[in-house]
């Protein structure tokens, strides 16, 4: 409070800045003469903090600067009150103790040390020797009443609005940062209506805050009308952003903010909480700046390339029924192989020259990033698809879960499929003449003509009886001596899997194998798009570039390959076919089970493929949940930290805490291989005893 005397006359000390002693002690003698509550310019350097000031807490640097930058911009706008002081024997020394008012001098000393003014700058003070100086340094700071902080957010939007000021301007004459501005220019934005029930008591600042997220009056007023008992801000936020776009999504990722907003859209921020880059308001406008854009890519690559047509989807359409075809290895033409050659060995001689060195020269390193590229872009020549296929098959363009744009080349349609491999199969009588159409199997093969000694001299083939009697044996005859060989059976499974796994195969096979595959997109959303999934896709792919291209030649390819490679593609086939999915009305206890002991046989290490995050798993558990992957994976003091938080940032801490542990949720882990390997030792000593029985 200012404790500026109404009735004493101003006093001086005019001699403050001279040089001369003389001037120095008329001026001590002058202001001497002051009584108690005069009015009188002291300089600053005449000025000490006072020993009886009630206020033992120093100020924070923040407080000295704010209120530097305000007499910067206004001047002291409150008195000092100062008292002189006295020597031991009761004379005055010319200089005054601060009994109100040290923020002040301290933000004049902080002027001087910046040179904006000089240590003998008058300060306007009052003098006060008849109040005890603890008694009124601590009544200046107890009796007052602060401004209600809504009247000081409508205050700054004043200041914004009807001066001109912006942000930058406001923070310089109040000493606060230009962030602070804004989030007060913001709270004093809210509806009107809500700032009352602010005034009211009946709103919170983190609620009010929480309002300030939009300036759309309307809305806000909407939301605090539907809000029922729970009105945590994370769910007025939520309320209020529901209809719009993270800027964390993929859609406004790929789209990116420049573009978004030069299309006329508005980004909603958050100025109170980490909003990840805040919110795109227009979700309609997004959507169609997502599809304009991978248009244009679709349009780009289908010219550039040269495929029949281009198809644009927001998401990948899985399990579209179309066929896949793949590149095919190429030879690379003498140009380019001499070109490899020459960037492989200059690669060579680089890394031998700077063998064991721990920190690259730039140019090198630059150097090494230019040959890289270079000789992975000749290397993605050894494989090209056919022009034929080029010219009847098309392309997929779609937004990827990262927020970039997903190409997949190779796809055919039904209307695009060769005569050969969609048309009729045909069975032709001993004159091989067509007599009857049927549909043609999967693998595009044809049913060749009847070998003219199984057809009778009158021309009739043989009847369909014999013909199964015949083959039985035969079959039967295959299955005896199949089980003889492990070698050639392990070929003929590769073989039955390949087909119906890569081709339109399933009856280029004369094994009685179905391996089905479940689509697990349909259970866990954007799965094809992680880490494994990209794997599992991109080893399916190798294994499709080389494979051959007919699937009546496959055979001779498994035959041809080395056991490791046969082995290798058994696997993979295999793989596909593994469905450990828990549906809620499935009751497969056993096949759970050997779920359970096919991931303790392969050593399955669910870590290494999967995180906890709030979308992906703590997001979608009750609190207890998230505490007890806390207690369990960190600490109970982890746990205890964040056990009084809101369901959502307790998400969101523990996903920081839980990010490097490795921890699991019971339904993804491993069990012990130790029980598994006792049952089975247990189950082969049993074996044994019955043998030795039985002999």
């Amino acid at each position: 409070m200012a404790r500026t005397s109404k009735t004493a006359k101003a006093v001086t000390v005019e001699a403050a800045d001279r040089g001369d002693v003389a001037g120095e002690v008329a001026g001590m003698e002058t202001a001497a003469a002051a009584g108690s509550g005069a009015e009188i310019l002291i300089p600053l350097d005449r000025l000490k903090k006072s020993p009886r000031n009630a206020r033992k807490t120093p100020h924070s640097a923040a407080d000295i600067e704010a209120c530097a930058a305000s007499i910067a911009a206004k001047g002291i706008l409150q008195n000092l009150v100062v008292e002189p002081e006295l020597d031991a024997d009761g004379a005055v020394t010319g200089f005054y103790f601060v009994t109100i008012g040290e923020g002040r001098r301290l933000a004049q000393l902080l002027r001087v040390k910046r040179k904006e003014i000089r240590k003998t700058e008058p300060v306007r003070c009052v003098i006060d020797t008849a109040n005890d100086p603890f008694e009124i340094s601590l009544d200046e700071n107890v009796t007052r009443a602060a401004m209600h902080p809504a009247d000081q957010f409508e205050a700054f939007r004043e200041l914004g609005e009807h001066r001109g000021w912006g942000a930058e301007e406001i923070a310089a004459r109040f000493g606060v940062s230009a962030h602070v501005v804004r989030q007060r220019l913001r709270l004093g934005a809210v509806s009107p209506r809500l700032l009352q029930v602010y005034r009211d008591g009946d709103l919170t600042l983190d609620q009010l805050m929480a309002f300030a997220i939009t300036e759309d009056h309307a809305r806000q007023e909407q939301v605090y009308e539907g809000l029922g008992y729970n009105r945590e801000p994370w769910i007025i936020r939520r309320d209020l952003t529901r209809t719009h776009v993270q800027a964390n999504d993929r859609k406004a990722i790929f789209v990116g903010p420049d573009a978004y907003t030069e299309a006329g859209g508005v980004i909603i921020r958050d100025l109170f909480t980490e909003d990840r880059g805040g919110f795109f308001e227009d979700a309609a406008l997004l959507d169609r700046l997502v599809v304009e854009k991978l248009e244009r890519i679709a349009a780009e690559v289908r010219q550039a390339e040269g495929w029949k047509w281009a198809s644009v989807h927001m998401d990948y359409p899985h399990g579209n029924g179309l066929r896949r075809i793949y590149p095919r290895p190429v030879e690379l033409s003498e140009d380019d192989e001499a070109a490899c050659a020459a960037l492989q060995a200059e690669y060579n001689r680089l890394s031998s020259e700077h063998e064991g060195t721990e920190e690259l020269p730039p140019e090198e390193d630059e150097r090494f990033g230019e040959l890289e590229a270079e000789i992975e872009r000749i290397d993605a020549l050894r494989h090209a698809y056919d022009p034929d296929d080029i010219a009847r098959g098309g392309v997929f363009v779609a937004l990827s879960h990262d927020g970039t744009a997903r190409i997949e080349r190779g796809i055919i349609r039904p209307e695009d499929e060769k005569p050969e491999e969609t048309g009729k199969a045909v069975r032709v009588n001993g004159d091989g003449e067509i007599v009857e159409g049927s549909e043609h199997d999967k693998a595009g093969m044809h049913v060749s003509a009847p070998d003219p000694e199984d057809v009778e001299e009158d021309g009739k083939p043989l009847s369909d009886l014999l013909v199964r009697d015949l083959t039985a044996h035969r079959t039967l005859g295959l299955r005896l001596a199949l089980g003889e060989q492990p070698e050639i059976a392990l070929i003929a499974v590769t073989h039955t899997l390949a087909a119906q796994t890569f081709y339109r195969g399933a009856d280029a096979c004369c094994l009685d194998l179905r391996p089905t595959s479940a689509h697990l997109g349909g259970h866990a959303d954007g799965i094809e798009d992680t880490a494994a999934g990209k794997a599992l896709a991109d080893r399916h792919a190798g294994w499709a570039v080389d494979l051959p291209r007919d699937v009546a030649d496959l055979w001779g390819f498994i035959a041809g390959l080395d056991r490791a490679s046969v082995m290798a593609l058994f696997a993979h086939c295999a793989s596909l076919t593994v469905n450990a999915v828990k549906e809620p009305w499935e009751r497969k206890p056993h096949a759970h089970e050997t779920a359970d002991r096919l991931a303790t046989a392969l050593a399955l290490d669910m870590s290494e493929h999967w995180t906890p995050t709030v979308r992906t798993y703590l997001g979608r558990v009750t609190k207890a949940h998230i505490l007890a992957a806390v207690r369990e994976a960190v600490s109970h003091e982890a746990a205890d930290r964040i056990a009084g938080m809101k369901k959502q940032p307790m998400a969101e801490a523990a996903e920081q805490l839980l990010a490097a542990t490795g921890w699991l949720p019971p339904l993804m882990r491993t069990p012990d291989p130790a029980p598994a390997i006792a049952e089975a030792s247990e189950q082969t000593e049993a074996g044994e005893a019955c043998h030795q029985a039985a002999e």
